[in-house]
């Protein structure tokens, strides 16, 4: 794939009418910078995990969340105790460690490139309050897990998968509402045309759409999407503000006597970005409401389930053995949560790799599903331009090596999405 971004450097005459040679080469000076810091990124884990492994890392960090629960009054016996003292040493160590190579690409790529709207400031805040939020979620929800399997007797894994399938459901329905308005500001989408083409649209489909927010995403990066979530009856819809060609911070210019900046978000008028007409975003939003109609989010949680299921299942097959733990030094203790990480991150890596590559094929097939469902709503030739513009303002590079593509690409390429557009486009 890198090949493929260093050596096309002209537009293909297939994208003669849809890319120009400036976005064209922006695209791919973009891709190719990503694709370096991808490579040294991913090698740098792998080298770090690899001397984890060889240096015994996992069990010192284990001995010295010992230490440190000991200290506090809780003996070996504690085993809950030190396992959530592990699991805060070792997630303040990966946030350490991966900081540089966030800042490096926040503030060097994405600002190279015209996306970055953070300051330095807004930047640790927002990485401290990640971290913050992250925790009190990730201890209580171990804590339980642990001491579900811990009691649950010969058939703990059903009552682990039930544990963890209703916290998923909970996270899924409480994340917008409570958690993300954490991190950005979510406004209902004021009273117009655009909301009510919305609602006329959820309405044709019976979609059972409450409310409809903008995020404000554009201070924190100009690339721009769009999603819904609740269950049943419940339906919201969030749009980024720089999806929004109306409503974008990044298309409008400072006020008089403004400088452009505040404390937290840079001046944004360097990378004014185009975003999309009404039409383009009905457009895109009939194409994810086809996922939703076509039951593709239905078909994706019981995919997930049963495949979290079946892990806890192995895992309950597989704790038992004490070689794993041996082979990862611990040679006199089987702790639980050391199991959970020995299993699912280590043993089952390769299954997750196949497992992976199935959820991108079907992935794509969705993809190409809920076009078709725009499309049938007479929104292909809106969506064939939101596409295009979406595209340029991201700086998607539309040529891809094909096995790359098949491994890697969720979505189906530009290319292919516009060709199953065309025909309806036309007519």
């Amino acid at each position: 794939q890198r090949r493929v971004y260093r050596t096309t450097t002209h537009v293909p005459w297939e994208l003669g009418q849809i890319m120009d040679s400036e976005t064209f080469e922006k695209s791919r000076l973009y891709q190719l910078d990503k694709s370096t810091f991808s490579f040294w990124s991913g090698l740098y884990s792998e080298v770090e995990g690899t001397m984890i492994l060889l240096c015994g890392g996992i069990p010192f960090l284990w001995n010295l969340s010992g230490q440190i629960s000991g200290r506090a009054g809780f003996g070996p016996e504690y085993e809950i105790v030190q396992s959530l003292v592990f699991l805060l040493l070792a997630t303040l160590f990966s946030a350490v460690t991966g900081l540089p190579w966030s800042l490096y690409n926040t503030f060097v790529i994405e600002e190279k490139h015209g996306f970055n709207q953070q300051t330095l400031g807004f930047f640790f805040k927002d990485a401290i309050k990640k971290f913050i939020v992250t925790q009190c979620i990730l201890l209580p929800v171990t804590s339980l897990l642990l001491y579900i399997i811990k009691i649950g007797g010969d058939y703990f894994f059903i009552y682990a998968w039930l544990f963890t399938l209703v916290v998923s459901l909970v996270l899924v329905t409480i994340y917008a509402d409570y958690i993300a308005p954490l991190f950005d500001k979510f406004i209902p989408l004021p009273e117009g045309e655009l909301k009510q083409q919305i609602e006329t649209m959820a309405k044709s489909i019976d979609f059972p759409l409450t409310k409809v927010y903008v995020v404000e995403g554009s201070k924190r990066s100009s690339h721009s999407n769009a999603y819904f979530y609740g269950f049943f009856k419940n339906k919201r819809i969030v749009l980024f503000d720089t999806l929004l060609e109306d409503y974008s911070a990044l298309n409008k210019e400072p006020a008089e006597g403004e400088d452009g900046e505040n404390e937290e978000t840079k001046s944004t008028t360097k990378s004014k970005k185009q975003g999309c007409k009404n039409e383009e975003v009905l457009a895109v939003l009939g194409h994810e409401l086809g996922h939703w109609k076509l039951g593709h989010t239905v078909k994706n949680i019981i995919i997930s389930q049963m495949n979290s299921f079946l892990c806890f299942f192995l895992f309950a097959v597989l704790i038992g053995q004490k070689e794993l733990f041996a082979a990862f030094g611990f040679y006199d203790t089987q702790p639980t949560l050391i199991g959970l990480m020995i299993i699912f991150q280590f043993i089952f890596s390769p299954y997750n790799e196949v497992l992976s590559f199935c959820l991108t094929v079907l992935s794509r097939r969705f993809e190409f599903q809920a076009d078709a469902f725009a499309k049938e709503l007479g929104k292909a030739k809106d969506l064939y331009s939101a596409l295009i513009k979406l595209n340029k303002d991201n700086l998607g590079f539309p040529v891809s090596d094909w096995i790359f593509s098949m491994w890697h690409y969720s979505h189906p390429p530009l290319l292919e999405r516009l060709q199953a557009l065309k025909d309806a486009k036309q007519d």
